[in-house]
């Protein structure tokens, strides 16, 4: 079975963890911010879901996960929601913990997501040294709350939210965004800060050219003969149907970023889309990557590039639900050759492209 290539990553294991980041938020009727004065120290924030950094965590991490409310409704409603958390996450602690373990111990997506914040930083400080990028994780280190502190003490007045979500949904940037508006509603930090929002970017132009970069790339690991049989198969993180159901973009979105990436690529390969990671006692959104599998070794396809379309970093998602379980469904499948593109990480085009939406949204925050 073929193996995908991969940027070499730092051990899950790793304690190090960047500056932690602040932000702040304008009220509701509150007039904009027109453009930064030249010179201003302006804080970008990247939001971000975290993930445990070693074995230890993985429980506390769940318990985090599984109490937001906002995402999964667990029975008998808010009062008892913290005790089912912890319930599931001890039930749930072996296996996670044994999925950890297997791609190095931890999560490595601070290590990325730190690589990304680094590399943005000097993006956008190219010209003049003005901008310092922040990272907010919703479920671990550094949070919302802990780099408060951090951008306040370093002078930032002026901050711009960046999600690392390219595509909307209530569950992921909309839950960073109303935690962080809980965080401002207390002192020291109520006015104390100017803040605007990137909330997404589904069909960027450079977003997208980075994406068929990492395709491009993909494809060339197959055999030439071969390349135009591989199917395509873009895999995003899944949805309960609820927030469907609710309105939520998130699937249009992933939507407009395949048709975008495809229209870039200018391939004749029969592509698909699905969503992995679907875990919980609720209704998702389908199909699963894993029936997807199922379904095209039932056809008799036997090439399949797997796109992670919705993750800009390497973590569980990718190294274990993508490359060893999906991998191995896909070989009892009959799919003989199953490769992965490589997340974008620290692409160049990728981070030009965040630079570029914080740039022009400086120019232009409504």
């Amino acid at each position: 079975m073929g193996r995908h290539k991969r940027r070499p990553r730092k051990p899950g294991g790793s304690r190090s963890r960047p500056r932690p980041l602040a932000t702040s938020l304008l009220q509701p009727g509150d007039p904009a911010p027109g453009p930064s004065p030249a010179g201003e120290p302006i804080g970008v924030v990247l939001f971000s879901l975290g993930g445990p950094p070693d074995l230890l965590s993985v429980e506390p991490f769940l318990r985090r996960l599984f109490s937001d409310r906002e995402i999964i409704e667990l029975p008998l409603g808010a009062v008892l929601q913290p005790l089912f958390a912890w319930l599931i996450a001890k039930l749930r602690g072996p296996s996670v913990r044994r999925n950890y373990a297997l791609i190095g111990g931890g999560s490595s997506q601070l290590y990325w997501t730190q690589e990304q914040a680094r590399a943005l930083e000097a993006q956008l400080n190219r010209k003049a040294e003005r901008f310092r990028v922040h990272i907010a994780m919703r479920y671990w280190h550094p949070s919302t709350h802990a780099a408060l502190a951090a951008a306040a003490a370093e002078g930032q007045r002026r901050l711009v939210t960046l999600t690392l979500y390219p595509q909307y949904s209530q569950a992921t940037t909309g839950s960073s965004r109303r935690e962080l508006e809980r965080a401002l509603g207390g002192r020291p930090y109520r006015d104390r800060f100017e803040v605007t929002h990137i909330d997404r970017y589904p069909s960027d132009p450079l977003y997208l050219e980075a994406l068929a970069d990492t395709v491009r790339r993909g494809l060339e690991d197959f055999p030439l003969d071969r390349r135009d049989r591989v199917v395509l198969l873009f895999s995003a993180h899944g949805l309960p149907q609820r927030f469907v159901d609710r309105g939520d973009p998130y699937v249009a979105e992933t939507e407009e970023t395949r048709r975008g990436v495809l229209d870039r690529l200018g391939l004749p390969n029969r592509h698909e889309l699905a969503f992995q990671s679907r875990t919980g006692p609720v209704r998702w959104i389908g199909p699963g990557t894993d029936e997807m599998l199922d379904r095209l070794g039932g056809e008799g396809v036997n090439e399949v590039l797997v796109i992670p379309i919705s993750f800009v970093s390497e973590h569980i998602e990718t190294l274990y639900e993508i490359d060893m379980l999906f991998a191995e469904r896909a070989h009892r499948a009959g799919i003989t050759d199953y490769r992965r593109c490589e997340a974008l990480g620290t692409h160049p085009t990728f981070i030009e492209a965040l630079a570029r939406l914080v740039e022009r949204h400086l120019e232009d925050p409504a």
